[in-house]
């Protein structure tokens, strides 16, 4: 989500309402929401730095090294897709891929670029699910979307 608004950044990749069916932003956005940063409640510097995501994609492509690499890379992108500002360097960010290697690519080039991609938009849709179904644990000190948005 940003700034004031309830809606998820991963919107155009939301199905069938996963995670709250609120679409877009309405209107533009101004730029301070798009890259804010949470500083109002930072009481350390782990605090500051706890804005990490770590994922994993599978798929059952036979896949080399070289391409599951590759695939993390563009599910890098999801992060983007769902979070700004996004790979900061207060943030851990990290995705790992791994692969069952049972379905050859018929097209190796092709195919590879509708993994990354899908891959991109499934991790988006993650992060907003995440957000979305979040509890609440004992001794939270931010509230979940639900506590702050309602519904769900």
């Amino acid at each position: 989500t940003a700034g004031e608004r309830a809606n998820f950044w991963a919107a155009p990749f939301e199905i069938d309402g996963e995670f709250g069916g609120l679409g877009a932003f309405p209107g533009p956005i101004p730029y301070a929401e798009t890259a804010r940063i949470r500083t109002d409640r930072v009481d350390q510097v782990a605090d500051l730095i706890g804005n990490t995501t770590i994922a994993i994609v599978a798929t059952d492509a036979l896949l080399s090294k070289a391409q599951l690499k590759r695939l993390a890379v563009a599910a890098q992108d999801g992060i983007g897709r769902a979070i700004s500002p996004a790979h900061t360097p207060l943030d851990g960010d990290l995705i790992f891929s791994v692969s069952t290697r049972v379905r050859p690519l018929a097209d190796p080039v092709f195919e590879a670029v509708e993994l990354g991609h899908a891959a991109a938009a499934c991790l988006a849709r993650a992060i907003g699910r995440a957000i979305y179904l979040a509890t609440p644990a004992p001794g939270d000190t931010m509230p979940t979307w639900r506590q702050r948005w309602g519904g769900g």
